[in-house]
């Protein structure tokens, strides 16, 4: 269990964090190259994806051709380049979820939102606003679980956001409270961006899952054993839930 107050957390080393972008490629390359896991074919549900900081669309382009290539309707969140939240956090999230219910317009089973990073901070966050219309929020490296800065990035949020508002406990309290609905935190230990111990729960239940994968941050959305295990989240049938079980190489 991870310690509530974030003592010990520690930012990723500084070998970790410059090391990044060629382990990403690394992983890049061994999406390319290899075999893709066996999945079972999708079920047709929407799937919408919400980048990283600094990112757009495009940086999940690989996770949502993984994703339409199981059967799943996948797009991005289609709002162009996350440079974080602007003004009060609440009427900005209400604005978002009205263009999200607008993507999912004409679709009715229940979407799975996936975040990666601060785009996973969304995905839950919405998630507690649009249930029963979400049917479970898969987060890659994304720091839900923090009453500080444990990344190497946050003075890039307070850049790109214009913010310079410190996580405050009721903040903290509210992003580190799970969705009411199934949620799946990845995150990796080697992770250079965002300490791993702020993407897992303080506290089990029958609806969060904690899978640690090895990789790095900026690869996530390729990095083949993060595609396994959405696809194993995206494949589940209602019911009990199936807990993860690592793929065969």
């Amino acid at each position: 269990m991870i310690n509530p107050n974030g003592l010990g957390i520690q930012r990723p080393s500084l070998s970790l964090l410059l090391s990044e972008p060629f382990r990403a490629a690394t992983e890049f390359a061994r999406h390319r190259l290899g075999k893709v896991y066996d999945a079972e074919p999708g079920d047709g549900h929407p799937v919408v994806i919400f980048p990283g900081l600094g990112a757009d669309g495009e940086s999940v382009a690989t996770l949502r051709a993984y994703c339409l290539a199981l059967g799943y309707d996948a797009f991005d969140w289609g709002q162009g380049f996350n440079n974080g939240p602007k003004g009060d956090l609440d009427t900005w999230l209400h604005t978002l979820k009205s263009r999200i219910v607008d993507l999912l317009s004409g679709h009715t089973q229940p979407a799975t939102l996936i975040g990666w990073s601060l785009g996973g901070l969304y995905a839950r966050e919405l998630s507690k606003l649009m249930a029963p219309r979400i049917r479970q929020v898969i987060t890659m490296g994304t720091p839900f679980n923090a009453e500080a800065d444990h990344t190497n990035v946050g003075w890039l949020f307070r850049y790109l956001s214009g913010s310079s508002t410190a996580i405050d406990p009721a903040l903290s309290l509210r992003l580190r409270t799970p969705p009411p609905i199934r949620t799946t935190s990845i995150y990796s230990r080697s992770d250079g961006v965002v300490a791993w111990e702020t993407c897992c729960h303080l506290e089990r239940s029958s609806l969060v899952h904690d899978i640690e994968v090895s990789g790095s941050h900026l690869g996530m959305n390729w990095n083949r054993d993060v595609l396994a295990v959405v696809a194993d989240r995206l494949g589940q049938q209602p019911g009990p839930w199936r807990r993860y079980v690592r793929a065969s190489r």
